[in-house]
């Protein structure tokens, strides 16, 4: 842990470590040739060298445990000097063990032993000047009932909220897959509430079943990470002629190919706006952070049934994996798009034409079977005046130029887009999406404490993009965009807006940093 961690400690920060776990064999298993602890290995950082497993045996032996079980302990007992350190209670976590070990008391009474012993420690050892503690007054939150929640457990919630909404029975067709395999997991416990899943035999399959179940008036729903959606895009082609609400969760991992299945990127971008054959473009939706999957969620689900097209959310594996406090919203305060399947048959002699359009260029969703409206859809480009196939230059140019239009429409029931901090007129713009946001928003803050000029937009919308961001984006003298790949949201940036804007890229399968972020920031902002 020592090793593999280290690099990303900042300069003069503290390493707490277990003396008792540096044996002579451990150290050869990390491949230190001497001990850190008592070289200058660690001369750039304040050490504070404990031997826990000792201390930690010591706390519990009254209760009877094994040596292996006893040592499991020693996580409490550190957690005890840094609630100490930290001058944060220690009753939650009491009350916590209690709960969790109810069936087992001696366990949860152990754990409170080393909690207590970590603890005091602290306040007894004497530990020097540098080793004070540090008071850290609890985040300021809304009242109301928080629970946990993942970005994979939301983005499911989300799913289930939107359908609910929109009135209609979820459909969801999913192969395993790291790291998406959660939002299936999480699905099949949901079927209480209209929710069918199914594990398919591939990821073609997968899709091709929530097409079908979208045809049948179903809301159709897949997932997969890189790999799994590049296998999908056939059928996402489909889904785009046929013009059949369909959300597609994209949970990115590193790569090409199988790459990283269990590290973090931000490189599928390119894949959800341009990587499909022929032009075919849909909307695209970026998640923050995992409680923002949630209303991600929802609105993809409102997106895709309200035009009448895929849809695809973009997630990673940072956000499905990370945890943090979700305040539970109240259903009753999200507004409901229920669904109106068409039902009005023809005129004597008439014939139904399924490419007919409303005003945001939506063509009707009819459920099999209606009498009536028997109609053709598929894959072949299809006359727009009859539904029935039409190869004609014309017609194919007419619908292409339909079908991108309905996309942009979009555009007219999305937001403007906001700055998270700052102002329009600044000298520098940092610019985000997804899972970068923890990071940049600590790094503008942190440049602004210091006088430099610099505002945070993050975007939700990827495509189409927000009406009114070409504008604001232009008020800036400098741009700068940092994101886990290779500088494609920058490319996009300069493609739709003729903007200089400049990439700050990380593709180690690591999140940023802030002190990454803030350092460019400054660099950038000094020229």
């Amino acid at each position: 842990m020592l090793k593999t961690n280290l690099d990303d400690l900042v300069e003069g920060g503290l390493v707490i470590a277990d003396s008792g776990a540096f044996t002579d064999r451990n150290l050869s298993k990390a491949g230190y040739e001497t001990n850190p602890l008592e070289d200058d290995t660690l001369a750039r950082w304040q050490l504070l060298a404990i031997d826990m497993s000792a201390m930690t045996l010591e706390a519990v032996k009254p209760f009877g445990l094994g040596n292996k079980e006893a040592l499991r302990c020693k996580n409490m007992w550190t957690l005890g000097l840094a609630l100490w350190l930290f001058d944060r209670k220690r009753q939650p976590i009491v009350d916590w063990l209690e709960k969790k070990f109810a069936k087992k008391p001696e366990l949860a009474q152990a754990n409170i032993a080393a909690l207590n012993a970590g603890h005091a420690y602290g306040e007894t050892a004497e530990l020097g000047v540098g080793f004070a503690p540090r008071h850290i007054d609890a985040a300021p939150t809304e009242p109301g009932l928080y629970r946990t929640v993942t970005g994979a457990e939301a983005i499911s919630l989300g799913l289930v909220a939107g359908a609910k909404l929109a009135g209609l029975p979820m459909f969801f067709g999913g192969y395993p897959i790291t790291p998406a395999s959660a939002i299936l997991h999480h699905l099949s416990r949901l079927k209480q509430f209209g929710v069918t899943t199914f594990q398919a035999e591939d990821e073609i399959a997968a899709i091709c079943a929530a097409i079908g179940a979208s045809y049948a008036g179903s809301l159709g729903v897949t997932s997969s990470s890189g790999p799994g959606i590049a296998l999908k895009g056939e059928a996402m082609g489909l889904a785009i002629m046929t013009e059949l609400p369909l959300v597609i969760v994209n949970s990115q991992r590193g790569g090409p190919s199988t790459g990283l299945p269990t590290k973090t990127e931000q490189s599928d971008l390119y894949q959800a706006v341009y990587g499909r054959n022929g032009d075919a473009p849909l909307p695209v939706i970026a998640v923050r952070s995992p409680a923002d999957a949630f209303e991600c969620a929802i609105l993809a689900v409102r997106i895709a049934t309200r035009f009448m097209t895929p849809v695809m959310l973009l997630t990673d594996g940072y956000i499905a994996n990370a945890a943090e406090p979700w305040k539970v919203p109240d259903v009753g305060d999200f507004e409901r798009f229920p669904t109106e399947f068409y039902a009005t048959a023809p005129a004597e002699g008439a014939h139904f034409n399924p490419y007919m359009r409303d005003e945001k260029l939506a063509r009707p969703w009819v459920k099999p079977g209606t009498p009536g409206l028997m109609h053709r859809i598929g894959g072949i480009e299809k006359s727009a005046d009859s539904g029935n196939i039409d190869y004609s230059p014309a017609n194919h140019q007419r619908m292409t130029d339909t079908r991108a239009q309905k996309i942009l429409n979009v555009a007219d029931e999305i937001p403007d887009q906001r700055i998270e901090i700052g102002e329009p007129g600044e000298k520098l713009a940092v610019v985000g999406w997804g899972s970068t946001y923890g990071p940049i928003l600590q790094a503008v803050n942190r440049a602004r404490e210091d006088g430099l000029s610099v505002a945070h937009i993050h975007l939700r919308h990827i495509w189409p993009l927000p009406k009114n961001l070409g504008e604001l984006l232009k008020s800036y003298d400098k741009i700068l965009v940092p994101e886990m790949n290779k500088g494609q949201l920058k490319t996009v940036l300069r493609d739709q807006y003729l903007v200089d804007a400049r990439p700050l890229n990380k593709v180690s399968g690591q999140p940023f940093r802030i002190a990454e972020i803030e350092a460019a920031i400054r660099e950038y902002a000094d020229g």
